[in-house]
């Protein structure tokens, strides 16, 4: 399912209205009926119902007065208050205004949120219709008090579009929002709807193409998507373990045990076949005898126990004989092996994940990844991608898409970046949204269980862009399953870890299922 901006929205209402003649009173009824039949989900009797809808003067506050005339066609009793001056009202807003004020249901303008709280006291449900997808300041004065009451009242809302106070393009949370029970939006789902912290404020969500043809919201000019990725092949019955990929994990310091175990074990726990550990000598004993289904390489050390640059002619042979390399997982900081990691980047022919360390290492020089021939992956955290990209992280908060579309542009590679939602970017410019996880996958280990699942993705003969895609969804369907097990804040890597070949199982299993409602995140109606 494509995901859009505000200003691609925009153009796709435009192009509705003048290129397919789909007059804008239609849209807006389309919309109305949505929001009426997700109501009808909770009060599938609405006769004796109490609601109260705000509405604004735009368009979304158009869209609330068509719910309020067909809840009140269906028996309910409504309420319905203005915040401002209904003189405002244009186009089919306005005509929406007309035929309400024409009806015998209660209509009022407020200049004070006093006016509404008999009735939000005694109401079964509220709908905020009061402010779209294009709220750029914060929310004040009128419209921050009716969120704030809305939110103290404790009933049941239901948001137009997207609930009043978050920004359409970033799901920031604009002075306050209203947190509702469900939002249904038009046309297709706004980045602000699926951004953190939007997504958690619209409850269940719902998105209608109010009668757009399929030209308009899957045309190729809107490149951010999300959705299940696709199917998982099956193990052939006749097969070996040279079948689902040789993977070289460069990982591990004095330090830091675990990032090395972590990332070589979950390629083996989501399918891989052969998974290479070269870590420094002293740890590899350790790893040995915690991790037996590895085969280690044991590489000389520095000073302070991280790769020394003495194995660089060991590494790259060894690199050659792989079907991929990780490398990154707690290498540490020491500068020689930063080094060492820079000069392999420049000079591996095979594909290569780079995570942790690894990234800090090619962020003093991000050339380096425009020269490779083969398959380049970054996955970053947004402290990492400050570093690559020479931005401050609040930056990276709030423009993710475009920026992750102009890194990887820049520098030709398929990149994680990592978070509430997920992002991953493809050369092109393209953007998958990944809805699985949880915060409970914030834990200490987290990022190392994802690189193998990634490249057990790989090992198994997907292409590069499924490949990516379904390791990130196994990777936050493990955590979700390990959250269900253990609860959020109980949940360490090793859980993750171990939740892998289950997340596999999972994923054929109910397909299916997660297809038709996008992982139970967003419901079509």
């Amino acid at each position: 399912m494509k995901i859009s901006n505000v200003s691609q929205m925009r153009q796709m209402d435009h192009q509705a209205v003048e290129q397919y003649g789909i007059v804008e009173d239609l849209l807006m009824e389309n919309a109305g009926h949505a929001v009426y039949f997700v109501i009808l989900k909770d009060f599938p009797h609405l006769t004796g119902k109490r609601f109260v809808v705000f509405c604004g003067l735009g368009n979304n506050g158009g869209d609330g007065l068509v719910v309020a005339r067909k809840l009140y066609s269906n028996g309910a009793n409504v309420a319905v208050f203005l915040l401002g001056d209904p003189e405002k009202y244009k186009g089919s807003a306005r005509r929406n205004y007309e035929i309400v004020k024409g009806l015998s249901l209660s209509l009022k303008q407020i200049t004070s949120i006093d006016q509404v709280s008999y009735a939000l006291t005694h109401s079964d449900a509220v709908v905020d219709a009061m402010l779209g997808t294009g709220l750029s300041r914060p929310v004040a004065g009128l419209y921050l008090d009716a969120v704030h009451a809305i939110n103290r009242s404790g009933k049941i809302a239901f948001s137009v579009d997207i609930p009043s106070g978050i920004n359409g393009d970033t799901g920031e949370v604009m002075g306050d929002a209203v947190r509702a029970h469900a939002t249904a939006t038009f046309g297709l789902p706004k980045w602000g709807n699926l951004f953190y912290p939007g997504f958690e404020y619209c409850g269940k969500l719902y998105v209608t193409h109010i009668s757009f043809p399929p030209a308009i919201y899957e045309k190729g000019e809107i490149q951010v998507e999300t959705g299940l990725p696709g199917p998982l092949p099956m193990r052939e019955r006749d097969t070996h373990k040279g079948d689902y990929g040789k993977a070289l994990f460069i990982a591990g310091s004095q330090n830091y045990l675990g990032a090395p175990q972590f990332s070589a074990l979950s390629f083996l726990k989501a399918g891989g076949g052969l998974s290479y550990l070269a870590t420094p000598k002293t740890l590899a004993p350790y790893l040995g005898s915690h991790s037996r289904e590895l085969v280690l390489f044991p590489l000389w050390e520095t000073d302070t126990g991280s790769v020394s640059a003495k194995n660089l002619e060991g590494l790259l042979a060894l690199c050659d004989r792989m079907d991929m390399v990780v490398m990154g997982p707690g290498l540490s900081l020491n500068e020689q092996t930063q080094e060492l990691v820079r000069t392999l980047v420049g000079q591996v022919s095979v594909p290569l994940l780079l995570d942790g360390d690894g990234i800090t290492a090619v962020a003093q020089s991000p050339d380096i990844l425009k020269n490779r021939k083969a398959t380049t992956i970054l996955t970053p955290h947004p402290g990492e991608m400050a570093r690559l990209t020479g931005k401050d992280i609040a930056s990276i908060k709030t423009n993710r898409v475009e920026i992750l579309q102009q890194t990887v542009r820049e520098l030709g590679a398929f990149m994680v970046l990592k978070g509430a939602h997920t992002l991953i970017g493809f050369p092109d410019g393209r953007v998958w949204l990944n809805l699985s996880g949880n915060p409970g996958m914030a834990t200490a280990g987290s990022g190392d269980v994802l690189t193998g699942s990634i490249s057990a993705m790989i090992g198994r003969g997907l292409s590069i862009d499924k490949a990516i895609e379904i390791g990130v969804f196994l990777h936050g369907l493990a955590g979700d399953i390990a959250a269900e097990d253990k609860g959020e804040d109980g949940v360490v890597a090793g859980d993750l870890m171990e939740a892998l070949p289950m997340a596999i199982r999972l994923y054929r299993e109910k397909y299916d299922e997660y297809n038709q409602t996008n992982y139970g995140k967003i419901w079509v109606i």
